[in-house]
């Protein structure tokens, strides 16, 4: 299998977003939990784990595999090779989203001995990687079986009153994005209603790994005007994200126009919102290259209309 962004670049860019996911959601261990989606032709790709990734080329093609595995037969020993320095170690974080969504009560066990393992310190951790970046995911694959025990409501009742103390990771969130049930109003509601800023950025940040498209006119209007909603304005790269994860034609076409309204508006405009050599906007249309491999122009035009 050809090796998925496994170079020092690589793992330094996944570092910053876990680093800066984490913060933003207030939980902690920081640690990564990825969003990778490629082959759907009514969305865009997206990737946090690829600079720039496309179809039909090797990665996508290594990618392509992990997502299409039909059992954990394959995906455990990515796990393995990762955590023993012997294989990428992008590519065990992204086999254990699948795992997660494969739902086989045989792979319960399996990680929560990997996570005992790892929370005690019995295993060493290959050079320049961090074996906790793992425990979101391996608590997805807990959560995901509880989804298929429960339902979806059952497991959003049980995140929601964790919420305001930061009591939950990326592994919540990362199962929350895939709830149905009107879990996406459900959180979008209480950011609403918070009054402090702090809280309103967890919800946001939950917000973003939903790809409920009924979130489209609300993100749009976080990104115009995020101070309009009590949130500080470099949170807009929040709603910016959120649109791009959704990644339907609507939502595309609903961030060039919120891009549009931010400039007229002029809420980005303050230097001190650049990142680098580029002003906010700037960098935002870098990261939307970056996460899915051509500009949302290109998508719009490609995208079958719809939500």
């Amino acid at each position: 299998m050809a090796q998925i962004l496994g170079s020092q670049r690589g793992r330094d860019r996944l570092a910053r977003v876990g680093a800066i996911v984490a913060l933003m959601l207030g939980a902690s261990p920081a640690a990564a939990q990825v969003q990778v989606r490629l082959g759907d032709p009514t969305r865009t790709t997206y990737s946090e784990l690829h600079e720039a990734l496309r179809p039909a080329t090797a990665t996508a093609d290594s990618v392509l595999v992990i997502l299409r595995a039909g059992d954990s037969r394959m995906l455990w020993p990515l796990v393995r090779r990762a955590v023993a320095g012997q294989g990428d170690w992008n590519s065990g974080l992204l086999a254990l989203n699948r795992i997660a969504e494969l739902r086989e009560p045989a792979s319960q066990d399996s990680a929560r001995r990997w996570r005992e393992r790892i929370e005690s310190g019995a295993l060493t951790p290959p050079p320049e990687t961090d074996l906790r970046d793992l425990l979101p995911g391996l608590h997805a694959v807990d959560l995901e079986l509880q989804r298929g025990r429960a339902s979806d409501l059952a497991v959003l009742a049980d995140l929601l009153p964790r919420i305001p103390g930061g009591d939950y990771d990326l592994g919540d969130a990362w199962v929350f994005g895939r709830l149905g049930e009107g879990a996406a109003d459900t959180v979008a509601r209480r950011l609403l209603e918070a009054t402090d800023s702090r809280l309103r950025i967890r919800y946001l940040t939950l917000l973003s790994f939903s790809s409920d498209t009924a979130l489209i006119p609300l993100m749009a209007r976080i990104y115009v005007a995020p101070d309009s909603f009590n949130l500080p304005l470099r949170i807009g790269a929040r709603a910016s994200d959120g649109l791009l994860w959704i990644g339907t034609r609507a939502s595309v076409v609903a961030l060039l126009g919120a891009r549009a309204g931010a400039k007229a508006r002029g809420t980005y405009a303050d230097p001190r919102l650049g990142h680098a050599d580029l002003d906010f906007l700037g960098n935002d249309s870098s990261l939307v290259i970056s996460r899915t491999g051509k500009w949302l122009t290109d998508w719009a035009a490609v995208l079958p209309i719809g939500k």
